[in-house]
């Protein structure tokens, strides 16, 4: 993958300031920070989003993740951290890669970036509550394919909201 720059930055044909490296990931110094020292941890091999990742293979990244937050606490003053990771919307590179921001109280950032949506009822939160369930739970459980048909992809990408009382 040459094109993606963070694959470059990977292979070291990109500089970047790298804070951490070993074998399989890389932590590097974000180039338009929200925050002094926002970093951003990424797998060496290239993997579009978060579910691409082989279960595997995210313990050691997420270690990575948990490493950079606490070195931002011990070296940076940081009161905590802001972790994150957008998959497809809103991922300036189509490489897996999670922010990690240092935070003190009263630093401006608030909360998320985007407005929140309330829940019109208890019922439509337990409507969600109960789809999210039963996905995981065919997620977790995949059926047999009939005979000579591919597997149904599991998680389609289309937005899949109740209906009925729903936003």
């Amino acid at each position: 993958m040459t094109a993606c720059k963070f694959c470059q930055i990977a292979d070291g044909e990109l500089a970047a300031e790298v804070v951490f490296a070993d074998e399989s990931v890389l932590a590097f110094l974000d180039y338009r920070p929200l925050r002094l020292g926002h970093c951003l941890v990424i797998p060496r091999i290239h993997y579009e989003t978060l579910f691409d990742v082989p279960r595997e293979e995210l313990p050691e990244l997420f270690a990575t993740v948990q490493l950079v937050g606490r070195a931002m606490e011990a070296a940076l003053g940081a009161e905590g951290v802001f972790v994150a990771i957008n998959n497809r919307v809103s991922q300036s590179v189509p490489h897996l890669h999670v922010h990690v921001v240092p935070r003190r109280r009263k630093d401006g950032l608030k909360g998320f970036f985007w407005p929140r949506e309330a829940y019109r009822s208890p019922e439509e939160q337990q409507r969600y509550a109960g789809l999210l369930r039963e996905a995981i739970e065919r997620l977790r459980s995949p059926q047999p394919a009939a005979p000579g048909l591919p597997p149904e992809d599991p998680a389609p990408r289309q937005e899949n909201r109740p209906q009925g009382g729903g936003s």
